[in-house]
């Protein structure tokens, strides 16, 4: 391996989707992964196939795809590693060989805790009895796959002269990377960049593992740290985009990248990431679990390359280096000039969604076409936030049967109740008709819903905006739901266990977009309980699955 390439590590999937609320199907999954492939991630860590069925079916699914072969547009000629998360468990780590088998070049994750406080409290076990699972599972893991990574759990509050024992049991027993997590967010930079060289030096046979970073921002520190782990040596980075992760996040891929781009004379280092596709890439993931990317977010947000005051304005009219580091259009922000009406086709629309990053054809294409056609009657012009919009509503839909919106019609103002009446096909192909009062046009819509599906949930979240400027701007609307169904007593440790890898049991995600925002609302409340009802199976499944051993590791 060039000492001069840093590789990326994606964890969006695993480690992002661990955000309360960031649950993901197999098909948003899928796309994700297109992306991250596309993009020219070298490793992408899809899941932790021991956590339930849905888990490991994802991560074989990946595996068998985007892990098997080149997909179209990656900067590399070969496909990305698959990775799966395991605990230092032979039934974790037999699981994920399985998920990630289909694929070219797969990799396995494993970890164990190391400091004192979660080997004594969490673990209740000793130093001794870690150092030698540490030694067992990794060679265990080493005969099933070829590429093992191991990750000493809170290794920023680790002693280090046990981390070091720790590392260097894991390369003897095979490990071929070794992950350094600061898995709370703990450290400064300096004292980051001290461990990575720290280790490096003292573990004896250090030179046959490369080192990965892997940063948690809960201190706001997270790209600080992974830079300067780099810096000392590092030639890993375990990054997500957006930041996205558990708690406060983890490093962002974006950020990790355009800095070591933007400050290549002071890192003398290179990435495989198509930079291009940085914008395109946090969008595709904001709008899949619903997160809304910060305005002033680093690199990608609305704002980055925004200026407003006229001393600013002045400056960027003389020299745009003035106070632009990086230019728009290197990470993909650069405004397009083709403009989309009523009177474009689909070979046109197809085009320009494809080069916004939906590589989309035949039925899938067409939906989202006919969605398009049907807005296109309502505004004079398209711009890529509606087209974007509009895919995000058209063309993902939850595995399997699903209740999807024929009609509704909602009668409301100053005089009388606000009523709605919906219909509503069934998976079954029937349809269903309601008609309920509400205490608004929304409440009444959301209400005729529930007397259809039978199914119990609580509104936590309700959020409306307008995708453009205009009074006939598309609006789309996001709703975060609980399953109110309560969890089956013996289902007990397995929500228990679920939260200790975290996950937000119950909570979905769902959003719509319509120039009607009524019918947005509907069409976002339909997806969230699509969403609900899909996985109650799972979380019924995970009883069994969990009920066999109660291990209180949680990721790294």
């Amino acid at each position: 391996m060039d000492d001069n390439y840093v590789k990326i590590f994606d964890t969006t999937l695993r480690d992002g989707e661990q955000s309360p609320g960031a649950t993901m199907t197999t098909p948003e999954k899928l796309e994700i992964a297109r992306m991250l492939s596309r993009l020219g991630v070298d490793v992408i860590e899809a899941g932790f196939p021991a956590a339930s069925n849905d888990d490991f079916d994802a991560v074989r699914c990946i595996a068998a795809t985007v892990g098997s072969e080149a997909v179209s547009g990656r900067p590399q000629k070969t496909p990305p590693s698959i990775c799966g998360l395991a605990r230092a468990v032979e039934r974790d780590l037999e699981w994920a060989a399985k998920a990630v088998a289909p694929a070219k070049f797969p990799r396995i994750h494993t970890f164990i805790a190391t400091s004192d406080l979660h080997i004594e409290h969490k673990l209740r076990t000793t130093r001794a009895d870690v150092l030698r699972r540490t030694s067992a599972m990794v060679r265990f893991a080493r005969s099933l796959c070829a590429d093992i990574e191991f990750s000493p759990e809170d290794a920023g509050r680790s002693d280090h002269e046990f981390l070091v024992e720790v590392v260097h049991a894991a390369i003897e027993a095979g490990a071929t990377t070794i992950n350094i997590p600061d898995t709370v967010g703990y450290l400064t930079p300096a004292e980051y960049g001290a461990l990575i060289a720290l280790l490096r030096e003292r573990v004896p046979n250090s030179g046959r593992a490369i080192f990965s970073v892997h940063c948690h921002d809960d201190l706001g520190m997270a790209t600080a740290n992974s830079l300067a782990g780099i810096a000392a040596g590092a030639r890993q980075a375990e990054v997500t985009i957006n930041g996205l992760g558990e708690r406060a996040g983890n490093a962002a891929l974006e950020e990790v990248v355009m800095a070591l781009a933007t400050r290549r004379q002071r890192f003398g280092l290179t990435t495989g990431i198509d930079t291009t596709q940085l914008v395109r890439a946090s969008k595709l993931v904001s709008q899949t679990i619903g997160f809304v990317v910060p305005p002033n977010k680093a690199v990608v947000g609305a704002n980055a390359f925004a200026h407003e005051s006229g001393i600013h304005q002045d400056g960027m009219l003389k020299n745009g280096l003035a106070y632009e580091i990086m230019l728009p259009a290197s990470v993909g922000a650069g405004r397009t000039q083709l403009v989309l009406g009523k009177h474009s086709g689909r070979h046109a629309v197809g085009v320009r969604l494809g080069e916004l990053g939906h590589e989309l054809e035949g039925a899938a294409l067409d939906a989202v076409f006919e969605r398009y056609k049907a807005v296109a009657d309502r505004k004079k012009q398209i711009t890529d936030a509606d087209l974007e919009a509009i895919c995000s509503d058209s063309h993902i839909a939850p595995a399997g049967g699903e209740y999807s919106l024929l009609d509704l019609i909602v009668c409301c103002g100053t005089q009388g109740l606000a009523t709605a009446t919906v219909r509503i096909n069934r998976p079954d192909g029937s349809v269903a008709v309601a008609a309920i009062i509400g205490s608004g046009p929304v409440d009444a819509t959301f209400k005729a819903i529930d007397s259809i599906l039978a199914t119990s949930v609580t509104l936590l979240e309700y959020m409306v905006h307008a995708v453009t400027e205009g009074i006939d701007a598309l609006g789309e609307v996001s709703v975060r739901v609980r399953d109110s169904e309560p969890v089956r007593d013996g289902d007990a440790d397995a929500g228990s266990e679920a939260r200790g890898q975290g996950r937000s049991e119950g909570i979905v995600y769902g959003n719509g977009a319509d120039t009607d925002i009524v019918v947005a609302s509907a069409k976002a409340y339909l997806k969230a309980l699509n969403r609900v009802l899909a996985a109650r199976p799972i979380r019924s499944h995970r009883t069994e699955r969990f009920s066999q051993e109660k291990q209180g590791d949680t990721s790294s």
